[in-house]
């Protein structure tokens, strides 16, 4: 009975989903709604809005960064800095986390900012930042470094590295 009950419902979903006949007082089966003729479009599709570039001032900065970051993509480096923002920020002024604030990282000696407490392993490292030594540190910061303590996995696409890093030596520039 419950089947039979399902399969008298069947035409009146497709109509409810085609919606109702014309108002001219005609009606059509589901099957002839189906099949009728759809008008083409008026014109060609307007194109897709273009996605904002960076603005004047961080396109002045990141024109002055050096390869390969001066071709980064800093609305992807932004989408892929928010897997770091758990942990990290990147503002100015901004307090440490997690992970110690970001801001001003590049020339900073590994394991040395203000008011965060880092692991043996970090504090004994002895390098400089810079973009080579942060993009390895991401591709894989556990083997890069063995002893620290950060928790991230690492960014594994080459090209998603260059655009974070690119993005935070704009935020940085600030």
């Amino acid at each position: 009975m419950l089947i039979r009950t399902s399969l008298a419902l069947i035409p009146l979903m497709a109509v409810v989903a085609c919606g109702p006949a014309a108002q001219t007082g005609e009606t059509k089966t589901a099957t002839e709604t189906a099949n009728k003729e759809v008008a083409p479009a008026a014109g060609p599709a307007a194109p897709a809005p273009a996605a904002p570039g960076p603005s004047p001032e961080d396109a002045k900065i990141l024109a002055s960064l050096p390869v390969p970051y001066n071709e980064g993509d800093l609305a992807n480096g932004r989408r892929q800095f928010a897997k770091c923002r758990s942990c990290h920020v990147i503002e100015k002024g901004g307090d440490n986390r997690v992970g110690p604030a970001l801001h001003g990282i590049f020339g900073r000696t590994a394991g040395t900012a203000a008011g965060f407490a880092y692991s043996p392993a970090l504090k004994g490292a002895g390098f400089l930042w810079d973009g080579g030594k942060l993009d390895q540190w991401l591709a894989d910061p556990k083997g890069f470094l063995p002893g620290n303590r950060m928790t991230f996995v690492g960014l594994k696409q080459e090209k998603d590295r260059r655009d974070v890093i690119a993005y935070i030596k704009v935020e940085s520039a600030k």
